[in-house]
């Protein structure tokens, strides 16, 4: 059969994807910030459970089980990727002495929690990463380390210097729209 198995009953990613979608594209839109982004990560996400589910396995082993919770963690996954790439892009283009693309996101004026999630977006992709899987995702730091590909120890100073760098960037945001509001009152 070209290297697929024969399954007898629907595929168990169509009959979950319905209830699924608004959990893996809330999830992943709450840690990344950009619609679109959310969007394509949330469409790998799919295709990789269904790359998953009909790969071809050795005797004995069965399909994954399908659920909502494995198709976040497929979604953890994938933007892990993602960062992991990014800051692969960003060193690219600093060495080329290229500025890195800025992220888009229309709803930096938002509430404090749009504030904070613009200042994570300022920070670098290993410190977004990290701030991301350890607070967001709730993960403890030898998780956050394997995800990331990195010792503990190396982890733990990451996390350290990324919320130092994110209290910065955030005190600096709040310090110039403070600013910003007192001309506009005169």
């Amino acid at each position: 059969m070209g290297g697929q198995e024969a399954t007898s009953g629907p595929d168990p990613v169509a009959a979950i994807y319905h209830r699924a979608l608004p959990h893996v594209y809330g999830y992943l839109l709450s840690r990344c910030g950009s619609v679109s982004l959310a969007e394509d990560l949330t469409a790998d996400t799919f295709l990789a459970a269904v790359a998953a589910t009909r790969q071809t396995r050795k005797p004995g082993e069965g399909v994954p089980e399908v659920t909502v919770a494995w198709l976040v963690g497929v979604a953890r996954h994938k933007l892990a990727d993602h960062w992991r790439r990014s800051g692969r892009e960003e060193r690219t283009a600093a060495v080329a002495g290229q500025p890195a693309q800025a992220y888009d996101d229309p709803w930096d004026e938002w509430l404090d929690t749009q504030a904070a999630y613009a200042a994570l977006r300022c920070l670098n992709a290993h410190q977004r990463a990290a701030l991301t899987l350890r607070y967001l995702d709730g993960l403890p730091v030898a998780e956050v380390a394997a995800h990331l590909g990195r010792s503990l120890t190396a982890t733990e100073t990451l996390l350290v210097r990324a919320r130092a760098a994110l209290r910065r960037v955030y005190q600096d945001a709040r310090q110039d729209s403070e600013h910003e509001e007192e001309g506009h009152g005169r």
